[in-house]
């Protein structure tokens, strides 16, 4: 029997309790009855136009995505809108959004989890430990099984990430020696004074923008500091929802549950 839509949302908030997210964050349910019930989700990272079309298209009544649609303020919802036209499409689908995000980002399997998994990193820890839970928290650092090289390391990711337009972007000896490894996935350049960044060998995160980066490599050269890694957003949060997808599935067996293998990273292309 298929359950409500107010059940998955309770399965949703036990994985990811809402305790978690950030004060600035806005997850949770954006459209949806709580009492319709749900067949089928459908997982994404980004809830675009896209990705709403392939809710629909696979018939899910809920679309479930790392990022928020409505995170910022909005005034409209009218539907020459891009945010208005994807609310309308949603609501006239019958297909609900939740979005599960920096509550995601913090639990045990959470992105920067995932991602400190695929690496193969033990004695793994949190950047940024939660006050509720020290084994929870923003960001992972841990250890390689054996040193490598930065280079050998950026191509073992292009090897776990699908690819982007970006790929992945070094600041750092490429040659050079690399074990301990510290990782945010997402824009993470807020954590680049962060001790135990500063004390990896690399820092591997999302949107590294021109000062703040410039500023950590300068450092690093009067006192020490990691080589960064610069990679795709949305790349690195997508090898999430494979776990995720697996924890709704045992939460909730009557459910289909599918995952969106649009790329959804803003970019096309770049000349190199």
């Amino acid at each position: 029997m298929a359950p409500a839509l107010a059940h998955v949302i309770e399965v949703a908030h036990a994985l990811w309790p809402l305790s978690g997210a950030e004060e600035w964050d806005a997850p949770g349910l954006v459209v949806g009855d709580p009492s319709a019930d749900v067949e089928a989700i459908h997982l994404a990272v980004d809830a675009v136009a896209d990705t709403v079309d392939e809710a629909l298209d696979r018939r899910a009544q809920l679309l479930l995505t790392h990022h928020p649609l409505l995170l910022r303020g909005v005034t409209s919802v009218a539907e020459d809108r891009s945010k208005g036209a994807i609310v309308a499409r949603l609501i006239r689908g019958g297909c609900a959004l939740l979005a599960a995000h920096t509550n995601a980002d913090v639990v045990a399997d959470g992105t920067s989890a995932v991602l400190a998994r695929r690496l193969g990193l033990h004695d793994v820890a949190p950047l940024v430990p939660s006050s509720i839970d020290a084994a929870q928290g923003l960001g992972r650092v841990g250890e390689l099984d054996a040193p490598m090289t930065l280079g050998d390391l950026a191509r073992g990711l292009q090897e776990i990430l699908p690819a982007t337009a970006q790929g992945i972007r070094g600041a750092g000896d490429y040659f050079g020696e690399v074990r301990r490894i510290a990782v945010c996935a997402g824009a993470g350049d807020s954590l680049l004074a962060n001790p135990a960044v500063r004390a990896a060998d690399v820092y591997i995160t999302s949107d590294l923008r021109h000062h703040p980066a410039s500023e950590a490599r300068e450092d690093a050269r009067l006192s020490g500091g990691p080589a960064l890694l610069d990679i795709s957003h949305w790349a690195a949060e997508w090898l999430w929802l494979d776990v995720a997808a697996a924890a709704l599935r045992e939460a909730l067996p009557d459910v289909t549950v599918t995952v969106s293998e649009l790329r959804t990273d803003p970019w096309d292309f770049a000349l190199v």
